[in-house]
């Protein structure tokens, strides 16, 4: 066979194959940003959209996707960027940031709740003899 042709397939493979794992991971971020900003709305935040070129330029310098603390003349004060999905910025203070993590930790105790049940539901002996 043509090495020339191999490599070529070879490389356009591992092309695809990084394409395909990129557009996952974007995929799976878009999905979690969602997700935690539909948890910051219902714990108060308010949600500032970057509509003007300054406010554009203040969310491209903030880390996106992070909940950031700072103070902001002498009060703590909560900020989440979304440069991509919303284009804006999530601002709350203390009362909503201790909102936002209780319900985090209500959400991720209904989904170990959802697990536990679907393990129990599963038909172990499926898997053949236990081990233990």
């Amino acid at each position: 066979m043509n090495y020339r042709v191999c490599d070529t397939r070879m490389v356009l493979s591992i092309g695809l194959a990084a394409a395909v794992m990129l557009t996952g991971c974007a995929a799976i971020q878009r999905s979690e940003a969602r997700s935690a900003e539909q948890l910051l709305a219902a714990a108060g935040f308010v949600m500032r959209p970057a509509d003007t070129a300054e406010r554009q330029q203040r969310l491209a310098a903030l880390p996106p996707y992070r909940l950031e603390s700072r103070t902001k003349d002498g009060e703590l004060v909560y900020t989440y960027a979304d440069p991509d999905g919303c284009k804006c910025l999530y601002v709350g203070g203390p009362k909503e940031y201790s909102e936002y993590q209780h319900l985090r930790a209500q959400r991720q105790i209904a989904a170990d709740e959802a697990w536990g049940a679907h393990v129990a539901d599963m038909d172990w002996d499926l898997w053949g003899p236990a081990w233990w």
